[in-house]
C-alpha cells in the first residue's frame, strides 16, 4: 500500500499529538497490519513522558509509540509464508533477531541483541515504531492468528494476558494449592484468572474498584490493604498458617514485594513481575533463604500469545470485562487522560485507529 495514516506522533518527551505519516511498507518477512485497537499499556504514560529516556524508549524522535494491538493483515511482505491477507492478528511488543543464543532458546525477550534493529531485534512502541496508528509493519514472528470468537479489542489484551502466563509459566501453579496476587491492575486479573484456571485457590490484595472487578472475574478471597493492618498475617490465616504455594508481585512497590515473599509457603515460588520505578528495593533476603523461597525475575510475555488466545476463546479467562473505555485515535488524549487518572473505573482503555 501506498499512501498516508493518521498516527499519533512523539516529537520530543511530552510532545505528542495526531499527525499524517507515510504508511510503512512491510520488509522482507514482514506485513503490513492494519491496526484494529491498541491496548493503553501502564509503561505508555511514562514513554510519552520522557521517563524511559534513560534506558533508551524511544531511542529516537520522531516516534510512534504502542504495543499492545490487534489488527488484520493487508499486504504481505516478501518471503512471508504462513499468513494471507485477511488474517485477524493479534501482536506483542518483543522479536528478537531470531540467530542470538537467547533467541535460539525461545527466550527471545531476553534477545542479546536487544535493540539492534540492523541485526532483526524489535521491541514495537519502546525501541521501534509502534501501533497507535492507523498501519504498521510486523515481522511475522511478533503475530499470532486469532480465534474467530475473540474480539479486536480482547486481543489488544493477548501481551497484557501473556505477561501474565509467563510468570505461571516460572512459578508453576499447584492444583488445590492457594495463589497469591498483590496489585489488581490487568496483569495481575490475569494471573489470578490463569491460576484459577489452573486449579488454584486465589487470594488478590488491593484497594477500591479494581479489587471489586477481581473479585467479579473469580478471586476467591479478596483482602482490602487499606481496611487490613498485616496483609501477610490475613493471608496466612486464610492457608491456616502454611502460606500460598505461588505469589505474584503485580504492583510494583517495596511493600507488595515484602508481602509476597513473607506469605509464601516454605519452598514456595514469588514472581515479580511489575515493572518498579526504581531499581533498588528492600527485600526481607534472611526469609528468601531460610524458607528457601524461589524468586523469579519475570519480563514479558514469549510464546504466549496462542496460549491466551485459547484461553479467551474457550472462556477460560474474561478480556471482555477488562475492557471499560474504547476510543477512537482522534480522542487520545482523552483515552490517556482516563488511563492514567482511573477515572469511571478505568481498567483497560483501548483506542480504535
Amino acid at each position: 500500500m501506498q499512501g498516508v495514516m493518521q498516527a499519533i506522533v512523539m516529537r520530543g518527551p511530552g510532545q505528542y499529538g495526531m499527525e499524517e505519516v507515510a504508511i510503512p511498507a512491510p520488509a522482507r518477512g514482514e506485513v503490513l497490519v492494519r491496526i484494529r485497537a491498541v491496548s493503553i499499556c501502564g509503561s505508555d504514560p511514562k514513554v510519552f513522558d520522557g521517563s524511559y529516556r534513560n534506558i533508551n524508549w524511544p531511542p529516537s524522535f520522531p516516534f510512534i509509540p504502542g504495543h499492545e494491538f490487534a489488527g488484520e493483515v493487508v499486504e504481505l511482505g516478501e518471503g512471508v509464508s504462513g499468513f494471507s491477507i485477511g488474517d485477524r492478528v493479534a501482536g506483542e511488543a518483543h522479536c528478537g533477531c531470531g540467530s542470538c543464543a537467547n533467541c535460539r532458546a525461545g527466550s527471545y525477550n531476553l534477545c542479546l541483541n536487544y535493540g539492534n534493529s540492523a541485526a532483526g531485534h524489535r521491541h514495537y512502541g519502546f525501541t521501534y515504531q509502534g501501533a497507535y496508528a492507523q498501519y504498521n509493519a510486523y515481522n511475522v514472528r511478533a503475530l499470532t492468528r486469532m480465534p474467530d470468537n475473540v474480539s479486536f479489542e480482547e486481543a489488544s489484551l493477548a501481551d497484557t494476558a501473556g505477561t501474565a502466563l509467563h510468570a505461571i509459566r516460572l512459578t508453576g501453579i499447584t492444583p488445590g494449592g492457594y495463589a497469591l496476587v498483590v496489585g489488581p491492575g490487568p496483569i495481575g486479573i490475569f494471573a489470578m484468572q490463569i491460576a484459577k484456571a489452573m486449579g488454584s485457590r486465589t487470594i488478590m490484595v488491593g484497594r477500591r474498584e479494581r479489587l471489586q472487578l477481581a473479585e467479579k472475574l473469580g478471586a476467591d478471597v479478596a483482602v482490602n490493604y487499606e481496611e487490613t493492618d498485616d496483609i501477610v498475617a490475613r493471608v496466612r490465616e486464610i492457608t491456616g498458617g502454611i502460606g500460598v504455594d505461588e505469589a505474584f508481585e503485580c504492583a510494583g512497590s517495596s511493600a507488595a514485594m515484602g508481602q509476597c515473599i513473607r506469605a509464601a509457603r516454605k519452598n514456595g515460588q514469588v514472581a515479580f513481575v511489575s515493572l518498579p520505578a526504581v531499581d533498588d528495593h528492600p527485600i526481607p533476603t534472611k526469609t528468601l533463604v531460610m524458607n528457601q523461597i524461589h524468586l523469579h525475575g519475570s519480563r514479558a510475555n514469549p510464546n504466549c500469545g496462542q496460549a491466551v488466545l485459547e484461553l479467551m476463546s474457550s472462556g477460560a479467562i474474561n478480556a471482555r470485562d477488562m475492557v471499560t473505555h474504547s476510543f477512537p485515535l482522534a480522542e487520545f488524549d482523552t483515552a490517556m487522560r482516563i488511563f492514567v487518572k482511573r477515572l469511571d473505573g478505568a481498567m483497560k482503555v483501548v483506542v480504535i485507529p
